[in-house]
């Protein structure tokens, strides 16, 4: 019996997995003595409840947190965040001057045409691991008008 309900709860968690799509996914390209880079993506959730990135890991920061950026006293911040929900039956999408995935302390200079893992931890214990294609992605400040 106990072993019924360890494989209910496991197939359930699979099955939340199989739920969300990743699509659009990619690092952004810095120049070699860059410490911190981003990732972007769309996050699509297909299952009938919600669902949050809780963290995120790679082997190519010391530190990979979960970001937003918000306007505060007329300038744009960038802060950390504990989770970015995914409603049911949604997307959520992941992009520069928006919600994104910080990697800080680069281990490695993120070169353009190469690619990173990115695993990313979900609130029902689930994670799924990414390979990201490293691009060119302008920088927020160079959209922004003055």
């Amino acid at each position: 019996m106990k072993y019924l309900a360890t494989a209910l709860l496991l197939s359930a968690s699979l099955a939340n997995a199989a739920d969300l799509n990743f699509s659009d996914a990619r690092a952004r390209a810095v120049p070699p003595t860059a410490d911190i880079s981003a990732a972007f993506m769309t996050v699509t959730n297909n299952a009938d409840s919600a669902v949050a990135m809780v963290s995120a890991e790679s082997s190519i920061a010391e530190t990979v947190e979960l970001h937003t950026n918000s306007m505060v006293d007329g300038k744009m911040k960038m802060r950390r965040i504990a989770q970015i929900d995914i409603d049911a039956n949604a997307k959520v999408e992941l992009k520069p001057g928006g919600l994104h995935v910080m990697f800080i302390g680069l281990k490695k200079p993120l070169v353009m045409g190469e690619t990173v893992d990115l695993k990313i931890n979900l609130s029902d214990g689930t994670s799924q691991e990414l390979q990201l294609p490293i691009v060119h992605i302008e920088p927020m400040m160079k959209k922004m008008n003055h």
